[in-house]
């Protein structure tokens, strides 16, 4: 295989802030992974949380490139499995994985989801992802762009009462997530209410290790609970099935589609609702979850319509919800 490494900044089209971080760019890595003449793309985004940063991707790639230029590719999972022996990062290997599927299913001339042995009949409509901010900006970015399914950021001493000024300007589906900012308190007495206003459910409302918070939730099942900081890798999903009503699945945390397909099956097996969210990813991120979405409960996958300009073809999502497939296999991108 030949590698390069691409690094983009995303300029996205409104400050983005959750309850621990305010940003205007995304710093992005994609990675082409090319064979036969075929051309797979993938991306991981910077993340301060994790502690992820581009050149810190683009060195753990460098330690290894003459391995995975000389490595025997005949499938994704094989790759996966080399590349987490070589203990990179998750968002490193998502990276690579991602790119490794794309380039697979090009060379099997079919889009991913097919050869997953799924359809796209029927999947869920992604939500659209309304940031903290003062309500009158948050109203106007839902006047700007009319959506049938929001997820509001939430984290704020006023989350109530910011719910109940948005729910006056839209019959739109809400979904809450507090990205960790709530205690068990807070998310007993809010879950009512938010209820009444047209919330679907919760997503990670307490700190990722808070499980006896999380059990005294459990006993006031009002809305659904959804993890997502305490649902990173594959055997977090066990963990988690006590505590919660679903698990958010990102790619980047988990390292790529080979892991996520192995924690939706698990997830499934357990009960859990399951979900799939975005990093805040180019089209080229976005397109490798679509291919997953004949497979899911819910989807956040708004990550490319954030941002000021893209720098992909691949999957589009039409302004009422609606995906537009690209014609190419894998998870068909190419880049602009």
């Amino acid at each position: 295989m030949q590698l390069q490494l691409k690094k983009y900044v995303l300029r996205l089209k409104h400050t983005f802030s959750i309850s621990r971080e305010s940003r205007d760019f995304m710093d992005s890595l994609v990675v082409c992974l090319s064979l036969n003449g075929q051309m797979g793309y993938g991306e991981a985004t910077s993340n301060p949380y994790y502690k992820i940063t581009v050149e810190g991707m683009m060195a753990e790639i460098a330690s290894v490139r003459l391995e995975i230029e000389s490595f025997e590719f005949n499938g994704p999972e094989g790759f996966h499995s080399f590349l987490v022996r070589k203990k990179l990062s998750n968002f490193t290997i998502c990276a690579l994985d991602l790119a490794a599927h794309d380039l697979y299913g090009k060379l099997k001339g079919k889009p991913l989801y097919k050869l997953w042995g799924t359809n796209i009949d029927r999947y869920p409509i992604t939500n659209y992802t309304i940031g903290i901010a003062s309500v009158d900006k948050m109203i106007a970015k839902i006047k700007e762009f009319p959506w049938p399914i929001y997820k509001i950021k939430l984290g704020t001493k006023d989350d109530v009462t910011i719910i109940r000024e948005l729910r006056k300007h839209t019959d739109a589906v809400f979904r809450i997530d507090a990205n960790c900012a709530w205690t068990a308190q807070e998310t007993i007495q809010n879950a009512p209410i938010l209820k009444d206003l047209g919330v679907e459910f919760l997503e990670q409302p307490l700190k990722s290790d808070d499980w006896k918070g999380m059990e005294k939730i459990m006993q006031y099942p009002i809305l659904p609970v959804i993890a997502d900081e305490s649902c990173i890798v594959a055997s977090d999903v066990d963990k988690c099935a006590p505590y919660f009503d679903g698990i958010n699945i990102k790619l980047t945390k988990c390292g790529g589609l080979t892991p996520a397909l192995q924690m939706i099956k698990k997830a499934r097996k357990l009960g859990l609702k399951v979900m799939v969210g975005c990093m805040t990813e180019s089209t080229v991120g976005i397109s490798a979850i679509a291919q997953l979405l004949p497979q899911l409960d819910y989807v956040d996958m708004d990550g490319a319509l954030l941002l000021e300009q893209d720098i992909a073809n691949g999957v589009r999502i039409t302004s009422n919800g609606k995906i537009v497939f690209p014609r190419l296999p894998g998870s068909g991108i190419t880049l602009l």
